[in-house]
């Protein structure tokens, strides 16, 4: 009977013990995950806003670092520059019609369509307005 109780104690106080760590654990991540939330934080990148002060003429289009502005009689747009595949800088075959990745041939249309090459996913496309009355040119937001 003796030992029978002793057991029983022993059972009640594991379980006491199993309790407590327990809630100590939800307490412990309760108390962590706004702290883990915190980490993952991260800022919005601010718009940038390029303004091109040219007019693109019978080419139709301006070359700039980060992307290609084109326009036609139905409006203007700008293509990111940067490869989808490893981020070269794409260069434009103005005979062609077409973005040329000089690194492993990706090809893209002027809309920044993917149409061959090791690239999977299709360019960027940034919005664009004309220029404010007044001034000439166009304003691409990145």
């Amino acid at each position: 009977m003796l030992e029978k109780m002793k057991s029983m104690e022993h059972e009640a106080g594991s379980r006491r013990r199993f309790l407590r760590r327990g809630f100590g654990w939800i307490i412990l991540g309760a108390m962590a995950y706004p702290l883990f939330r915190f980490l993952g934080f991260r800022v919005p990148r601010k718009p940038v806003h390029v303004r091109i002060e040219k007019e693109l003429g019978l080419r139709g289009f301006a070359l700039e670092h980060e992307f290609i502005l084109f326009a036609n009689q139905d409006g203007a747009w700008a293509v990111s520059r940067r490869c989808t595949h490893l981020g070269c800088t794409l260069a434009f075959d103005e005979a062609a019609r077409l973005l040329v990745c000089p690194c492993h041939h990706s090809q893209f249309d002027m809309s920044g369509k993917r149409l061959a090459g090791p690239a999977q996913r299709d360019l960027a496309v940034y919005p664009v307005e004309k220029a404010p009355e007044g001034s000439k040119g166009y304003i691409v937001t990145l």
